[in-house]
């Protein structure tokens, strides 16, 4: 049985909002179609898509599923491995090819449209198996091939549809909106995660193939795009407003946001969760700027010979990582020196952090920074602590929330970027402990849920968390699977 689509299928906004009663009904509805987990008759049922109704099928990932299974003494986390980790090939994506390229549209679950961010992320944990299996080797490069066309059509948006034909939920948006877009919320990591993919991809199977000229350009106009918003000369050409009565889906100042000093930092006008900034500088962002960035100048110069592009990637590299050094650190009361969530280069900051992926917890996993850096075990601890107004203390669980569904809610993403970071065993075999005890008894993961109450949870059909857990129970099997028992 699939996961029960949310009524809303347009926007993740529109529906992360909507009245908490609504919510908490729809998921009462969704459990009352599932079979409980803890169902006399059969402890863990069958709710992963039948075969004949799966979108795409990988032997590989078939086989990774029978061999945790059948290694893992926790029988629960084989369950819900098996329903999680192929979550988005079995229900996210559309492979053909087009002028022989593979093409693969990926929606993000619950909402038909491809988020440059999502879909490199949903995707992005299979590359582990893509030399075994060549058919998921080409549905990656087909997402490779099918984002470079997307930056092309235009970089300031965070999501598109499959074809240009579609009638735009968000058409009247107050910005420049483009056929085949869904929506156009500028934010640096929408142009970050399809560099972090496409190197990843060529660092483990070496085929160049999807990095042909329209891939060099992707390159340039994403170097330009993220030199246009340091706003050295002027706002640049992005704006945005919205009619809503969220304030969290509009941009203050015309359209601009709210003002920063311009220092060298890359301006984001939204966070990962499509949430506006308070100030303009998202450091989780910008750090993951200057890591693709780099990865991005190793592959132009390596792969396409354009030496001077490399450079100039590398140059803006360096200007964000100076940048960072002299405005991100900040001294917390309580936390000491820890890196910032927002800053505006005035003096101002603001100290917390998302439960979306990037965010100050995830920089080590992103390569950012070491796992030991001085500033970010500060930052880390202070993150998940009772200072931190987004850090949710709760009767079912702890972990890390957001604004975009509101206070006392969990993001399982938070809980997952917890784990992935932890250097401690037990840490780390408490986050996977939490996740396993908070599915709701549907078998998958949430967008978030009530820290007192699991079966109060929002998106039930929301496929990066389901593959990035299982990106954390394969990565915990492979390095200490009697963590998992």
């Amino acid at each position: 049985m699939n996961p029960e689509k949310t009524p809303d299928t347009r926007d993740r906004s529109t529906w992360s909002r909507r009245n908490f009663m609504q919510r908490t009904a729809l998921a009462a509805s969704a459990l009352a179609l599932a079979p409980s987990v803890h169902a006399a008759d059969a402890a863990f049922p069958v709710v992963r898509t039948p075969v004949e109704k799966r979108k795409f099928k990988s032997a590989a990932i078939d086989a990774a599923i029978e061999k945790f299974k059948s290694s893992v003494g926790n029988k629960e986390l084989g369950w819900l491995f098996e329903n999680c980790f192929p979550n988005t090939l079995d229900t996210t994506v559309e492979f053909k090819m087009i002028d022989g390229r593979p093409d693969t549209y990926v929606i993000t679950g619950d909402i038909d449209a491809m988020w440059l961010r999502d879909s490199s992320a949903q995707v992005y944990p299979y590359l582990h198996f893509i030399k075994e299996d060549k058919p998921l080797k080409d549905l990656i490069a087909g997402v490779i091939n099918r984002q470079t066309r997307c930056i092309l059509k235009d970089p300031y948006a965070n999501a598109f549809y499959e074809n240009d034909s579609v009638d735009g939920h968000w058409k009247d948006d107050m910005t420049d909106m483009k056929p085949g877009v869904h929506e156009r919320k500028w934010e640096i990591d929408s142009l970050c995660y399809p560099i972090r993919l496409a190197y990843e991809y060529w660092k483990t199977c070496g085929d160049v193939s999807p990095f042909d000229e329209k891939w060099r350009e992707a390159i340039k106009l994403t170097l330009k795009t993220f030199i246009e918003q340091q706003r050295k000369n002027g706002k640049g050409p992005y704006h945005f407003m919205r009619k809503t009565e969220y304030a969290t889906d509009s941009l203050p100042g015309r359209g601009y946001g709210n003002p920063a000093k311009p220092v060298g930092l890359i301006y984001s006008a939204f966070r990962p969760s499509d949430d506006a900034t308070i100030f303009p500088f998202l450091i989780p962002s910008n750090f993951f700027a200057m890591v693709s960035l780099r990865q991005a100048a190793e592959m132009v110069e390596t792969i396409v010979k354009d030496k001077e592009l490399a450079g100039e990637c590398r140059a803006l590299a360096d200007e964000v990582e100076k940048a960072l050094a002299e405005h991100a650190i900040v001294h917390h009361p309580k936390g000491g020196k820890v890196y910032a969530f927002e800053v505006d280069a005035f003096g101002n900051f603001y100290c917390t952090d998302d439960g979306n992926i990037p965010n100050l917890l995830s920089l080590p996993y992103l390569g950012a920074v070491k796992q030991d850096d001085e500033i970010y075990l500060n930052t880390r601890k202070l993150l998940l602590s009772d200072q931190n107004p987004y850090w949710c203390i709760g009767k079912a669980a702890n972990g890390l929330g957001g604004p975009h569904v509101g206070v006392d809610m969990i993001w399982p993403l938070g809980v997952i970027v917890q784990a992935l970071t932890a250097t401690d065993d037990a840490e780390l075999k408490g986050c996977i402990e939490t996740l396993r005890k908070t599915h709701a008894d549907t078998g998958f993961m949430h967008e978030a849920f009530h820290k007192d109450d699991p079966k109060k949870f929002t998106r039930s059909w929301f496929a990066w968390a389901n593959t990035i857990f299982g990106e954390l129970l394969w990565t915990t099997y492979q390095k200490n699977p009697k963590l998992l028992d």
